[in-house]
């Protein structure tokens, strides 16, 4: 009588299958769908028991429409602020154009800009757009990538063991990280960096020692 197979062995066959092999004449080991399928679940099953709290910074990617503002097109011979031409110029805008979007604001020429006249455009700009920054497209991404994360509750994160996830499709800065970072170390357990199944340690709550009585003789 043969023994009955264990409850491992019982299993295998479902995740598993043996194909031979057309190049080397011996068998491939093969995964089925419904054995990845079901160490997935397994693996997610394993972080939520672990209490991990994953933070995937592209939710916090800046998104909407952008705009550049150069205040360079409107100055005399691309390079002198003539006072009058310049707030006619400004004047006569189709500010329409820049409704709901993120702005950049500012001058690619090496002209001197009276503070003024910065003040002057973001008059006009306020009311139509969404955000408005001063400088390229570059500073203008990170700005509102910064606000985004500042915008996040960290008392969600209070006393938790954080993985700020890493290795993503969408290219993210340094600066980022080190937001997050910086907004997570007061409140957070620990801080990991990476994926749930390999996480690079960062930081660790040391626990606080609890401090005796400082003893002595008591008043009579």
């Amino acid at each position: 009588m043969q023994p009955k197979p264990t409850g491992i062995v019982r299993h295998l066959a479902d995740y598993f299958v043996l194909r031979m092999s057309k190049t080397t004449g011996g068998y491939d080991l093969l995964f089925l769908q419904k054995g990845i399928n079901h160490m997935s679940e397994l693996f997610i099953n394993k972080v939520a028991e672990s209490g991990l709290i994953t933070i995937d910074l592209e939710t916090y990617y800046p998104k909407g429409g952008t705009a550049l503002f150069d205040l360079k097109d409107y100055l005399f011979m691309g390079m002198i602020l003539k006072e009058k031409d310049f707030r006619e110029a400004l004047k006569n805008i189709d500010w329409s154009v820049y409704q709901d979007k993120n702005i950049a604001l500012t001058c690619s020429a090496d002209a001197i800009i009276p503070v003024w006249a910065w003040m002057l455009a973001v008059t006009y700009l306020q009311p139509v757009a969404k955000e408005i920054v001063m400088g390229d497209e570059k500073e203008l991404h990170k700005a509102l990538f910064l606000k985004n994360i500042a915008g996040i509750n960290i008392n969600e994160f209070a006393d938790k063991r954080v993985v700020i996830k890493g290795c993503g499709e969408t290219p993210i800065g340094d600066y980022v990280y080190m937001e997050i970072t910086k907004l997570l170390r007061p409140v957070a357990k620990s801080i990991m960096y990476g994926e749930p199944c390999s996480t690079v340690p960062v930081y660790k709550k040391t626990p606080t020692p609890v401090r005796s009585g400082t003893g002595g003789p008591k008043a009579e």
